[in-house]
């Protein structure tokens, strides 16, 4: 695939060099020339500015800068990603881990707006870009899953695709009006890992029990305290 990444930091070296790795062909395009051609060279990428990265981009576009700037840079680049699936990574999480867009619409929903001929894919937007760089992401045996919110399905179809290359499990989300539900729980996570220092996946219970299914015999035998 041909793969513009507009941004030069973390999250844009992290998924760039898998994609790279993967065999995909990744522009990585910054508002600092110098910056985005020490990083595309770290990662076996080449580098432009961010409007040749969203040319490039053919078949997608990764929206890789801090939310604040996201709206700014998507409103300048709105003819050039026009027709492009563009992935929106960020998270509009405020300094005591609450959104920015609380109130208001998702900042997915912003993005799309700023940017209307796109096609908008909320996705990776729940993991630290440490997460990114493993080879693969598996725990326990388990691959990470990747919820991803969108409403067209061929760019649905190239995202889970590039889910897949990171060896990742691609999950329906929804459509892109539940992309705030995604930037919510990423503050609600963030909140526990970083301010709290909680194991976040123990607020969830395995999926044999999220449905009110039956419990083990020696729980149902248990007698209650």
């Amino acid at each position: 695939m041909r793969i513009g990444i507009a941004g030069t930091g973390n999250m844009a070296r992290a998924l760039g060099a898998q994609w790279s790795r993967a065999g995909h062909d990744v522009l990585v395009g910054g508002r600092d020339a110098g910056r985005a051609a020490a990083l595309a060279g770290g990662i076996g990428a080449r580098a432009g500015t961010l409007r040749e990265a969203a040319l490039h981009g053919g078949d997608a576009v990764l929206l890789a800068v801090p939310y604040a700037a996201a709206v700014g840079v998507v409103s300048a680049l709105a003819d050039a990603v026009r027709g492009r699936t563009l992935i929106d990574c960020t998270n509009p999480v405020a300094p005591g881990f609450v959104l920015e867009t609380r109130g208001g619409p998702s900042a997915a929903e912003r993005i799309a707006a700023a940017a209307p001929g796109a096609s908008v894919v909320k996705a990776f937007n729940l993991c630290h870009e440490s997460v990114w760089r493993l080879t693969p992401p598996v725990f326990d045996g388990r691959p990470l899953a990747v919820p991803l919110c969108g409403d067209d399905v061929p760019a649905l179809d190239t995202v889970r695709l590039l889910v897949r290359d990171l060896g990742c499990v691609p999950v329906d989300g929804g459509g892109l009006d539940r992309a705030a539900l995604l930037e919510a729980t990423a503050a609600l996570l963030i909140g526990l890992w970083v301010g709290e220092g909680v194991d976040a996946q123990a607020i969830a219970p395995p999926l044999e029990y999220a449905g009110g299914g039956a419990a083990p015999a020696e729980s149902r035998d248990a007698t209650p305290v």
